[in-house]
């Protein structure tokens, strides 16, 4: 197993030596990692990982390779049946009948009620429909069902229903390395160029030096500033929940705006752009950046692209405290609201197939934010989004 974790990391492009993981062995051999999974990640990372921009990769794998085992002793001694599958077996599922029999009770009420049951409930509970518990159709806890609720102590979505998720999340960056289709999203964005010659003369222009070294009978080299794209961009970013679906092509995207304009900013959020926004998700709940404070920065003359799926519960996007991680004090619309008035050029790019949007209510409320400007994240839809950028 540590050897197909190995060769996995290096199929990844992540640079492992030979030598990098015979220390991880020996680290193991001392028991460095007291048979725990979460040590074991810290101890691994620590040992094959040079460089902090292959985190993501690194965790990619590593939850690929060691999925199911809840101790390194699992990794070594005979497999039995992982504590995960017996864990799930509690999870309810019900038929598309039943689903429907449950109702959703509001966003006002929602909140009262679990205040209700903050103060009532004493103990644990498994099933049922009113205590904050699991595997049941309480609106309040984990790996059960119910049309609105607030996830309590779950680790990922299931059902996508949640309308407030009461876990901190972490999420990683995108990878701006990489390169699969970064080429043709490359050709796409080029839609967006204004040329002007900016920054210090250091190219030469031959033509002039032509002109000058005959009129002046000696050798006269002539330089010009190097001629460049001058259209500056901003790019915002959703990230984490159903967005992890879609990192691929948005880290493609992310990576070809990278390396195609010079004026180039990205900001993460997440589902909707509220009061803050941030560079970098392993500091998300540390490092933010107000959003007034962006709009202040960078001048009207910016293009705006925003990327996400617009895929969540509508109170995220009209409703104060919708946010689904934090209370928000203004809805989602206000504040892109202010974006869109400080930055008429903008555009949002959507990885979610166009057949599909009229399924999900938040995605006709933001195309609607938009002014209709929500383009399919291919490159016909980038295509489409560089034309109307440029008008």
């Amino acid at each position: 197993m540590f050897l197909n974790f190995f060769t996995e990391l290096r199929a990844a492009k992540v640079p492992v030596s030979f030598r990098e993981y015979l220390s991880l062995l020996e680290a193991l051999d001392r028991d460095l990692a007291d048979k725990s999974v979460e040590e074991f990640y810290y101890l691994s990372r620590v040992c094959l990982v040079k460089d902090e921009r292959h985190f993501d990769r690194f965790d990619q794998v590593f939850a690929h390779v060691f999925k199911g085992i809840a101790s390194m002793g699992h990794a070594v001694d005979e497999a039995g049946i992982p504590e995960e599958w017996l864990r799930k077996l509690a999870e309810r599922y019900l038929t598309d009948e039943e689903k429907k029999q449950i109702e959703a009770i509001g966003w006002e009420k929602l909140w009262e009620n679990l205040k209700e049951r903050l103060k009532e409930q004493k103990g644990r509970h498994q099933g049922g429909n009113k205590w904050i518990g699991t595997a049941g159709t309480s609106p309040y806890g984990a790996y059960g069902y119910n049309p609105e609720g607030i996830r309590i102590g779950q680790d990922k979505n299931r059902n996508f229903r949640a309308v407030k998720v009461w876990d901190k999340r972490e999420f990683k960056d995108f990878d701006d390395s990489v390169e699969l289709g970064v080429r043709n999203m490359r050709i796409a964005l080029r839609r967006l160029r204004r040329f002007a010659r900016t920054g210090s003369a250091e190219e030469l222009d031959l033509d002039e030096t032509i002109h000058e070294t005959a009129h002046k009978g000696y050798l006269d080299v002539r330089l010009r500033p190097e001629r460049r794209n001058a259209v500056k961009v901003l790019l915002f970013l959703d990230v984490g929940g159903s967005m992890d679906w879609h990192i691929e092509i948005a880290e493609e995207l992310f990576s070809a705006a990278r390396l195609e304009f010079k004026h180039f900013e990205h900001f993460y959020f997440h589902n909707c752009v509220y009061e803050n926004l941030w560079k970098e998700n392993r500091r998300r709940f540390d490092e933010v950046i107000p959003t007034l404070d962006v709009i202040r920065t960078y001048p009207s003359d910016y293009r705006v692209v925003f990327v996400g799926d617009a895929s969540m519960s509508p109170y995220e996007v009209t409703h104060p405290g919708g946010s689904v991680e934090h209370w928000n004090e203004e809805p989602g619309q206000a504040w892109l609201g202010r974006i869109l008035d400080h930055f008429p050029k903008a555009v949002w790019l959507n990885p979610v197939p166009q057949p599909h949007w009229a399924y999900t209510q938040s995605i006709g409320l933001i195309r609607q934010a938009f002014g209709e400007r929500m383009y399919p994240l291919n490159l016909e839809g980038i295509d489409h989004a560089m034309r109307e950028l440029v008008r």
